[in-house]
C-alpha cells in the first residue's frame, strides 16, 4: 500500500512538473504572438492639419447653421465612424487638400460653407496612420451627420476606381477596434457612400433640405473586408431606434 502511495506521489509529481513546463511553453509561444502583433500594428503618426482661430470659428458657424447647435465648442460625443477614399493617388496630395482653414476648388459644396473639408484620421496606401486632429472635435466629412461622426479618409479611389490596400483594410480595423474602445458611445459604422440613408432619422440634423451630395466612397469591396473583421463589435450601419 505504501509502495502503491509512494508511486502514485512520483506520478503526480511528474505530472505538474509537465503541465509547469507546459504552462511555461505556452506562455513563450503567446509572447512572441503577442510580440509579432505589436510590430505589426498601424503606426500612428500625429501630422496636424491647420487648425487655429479661423478654422474653429468656421466650424462653430457651420455647426450653428447646420445643425442649430449654436455652442462655443466644437466638441462632439462621437457615435458614428465613416470610411472614406481621398479620391487623390498620393498622401501629400489628399494631405494639401485636408491642411488649409478654408475650402477651395470645392463648387458643389461651397455654397454651405466655406470651411473646408477635413477628416480625423489618413490612412496611407501602405497602412501608416497620420492623426489629422483630436478625434472628439467636429470636422466637415459627412454632410448632416459631422457632429456626431469620426471620419478616416483613406488615400486612393482616383477616377471612382476601388483600389484600396490590404494594408489601408488592417488600418481602418485596428483604428475602429481603438475608437470603438476610446468611445464606447459609437454604436454605427458606414462607408460615406451610404450616409444618405440617415436622412429622415432622429440622427440626421441638416437643416438645408437642398444640402446633399451623392457619394460611392470607400467602395463595397472596402466595406465588406472591414466589416467582416470588426463584426464582433456589432456595430450598426442603419439607424435603430434603440442605438
Amino acid at each position: 500500500m505504501t509502495l502503491l502511495i509512494y508511486k502514485n506521489r512520483i506520478r503526480d509529481r511528474r505530472y505538474h512538473a509537465y503541465l509547469s513546463k507546459l504552462l511555461i511553453c505556452f506562455c513563450f509561444i503567446c509572447g512572441i504572438i503577442l510580440a509579432a502583433q505589436a510590430n505589426n500594428q498601424p503606426k500612428i503618426i500625429n501630422k496636424p492639419i491647420q487648425f487655429g482661430k479661423t478654422r474653429i470659428s468656421l466650424t462653430r458657424q457651420y455647426r450653428c447653421k447646420h445643425y442649430k447647435l449654436c455652442t462655443k465648442s466644437i466638441k462632439i460625443v462621437p457615435r458614428m465612424i465613416v470610411l472614406h477614399w481621398t479620391a487623390e493617388p498620393t498622401l501629400q496630395q489628399a494631405y494639401q487638400t485636408l491642411y488649409p482653414a478654408t475650402l477651395s476648388g470645392r463648387s458643389d459644396i461651397e455654397k454651405a460653407s466655406t470651411l473646408n473639408v477635413s477628416a480625423h484620421y489618413l490612412v496611407a496606401r501602405n497602412g501608416v496612420i497620420y492623426k489629422l486632429m483630436p478625434d472628439n472635435w467636429m470636422a466637415r466629412h459627412v454632410i448632416g451627420l459631422n457632429y456626431l461622426a469620426i471620419g478616416i479618409e483613406n488615400v486612393g479611389g482616383t477616377g471612382g476606381h476601388q483600389n484600396l490596400t490590404p494594408a489601408q483594410v488592417n488600418a481602418n480595423v485596428y483604428l475602429i477596434r481603438m475608437l470603438k474602445h476610446k468611445y464606447p458611445s459609437i454604436k454605427y459604422l458606414i462607408g460615406h457612400s451610404e450616409y444618405r440613408q440617415f436622412r429622415n432619422t432622429p440622427l440626421w440634423k441638416e437643416t438645408d433640405p437642398d444640402y446633399i451630395t451623392s457619394k460611392i466612397d470607400p467602395g463595397p469591396k472596402f466595406m465588406h473586408q472591414v466589416r467582416k473583421r470588426v463584426k464582433c463589435l456589432d456595430l450598426l450601419s442603419r439607424y435603430q431606434s434603440n442605438s
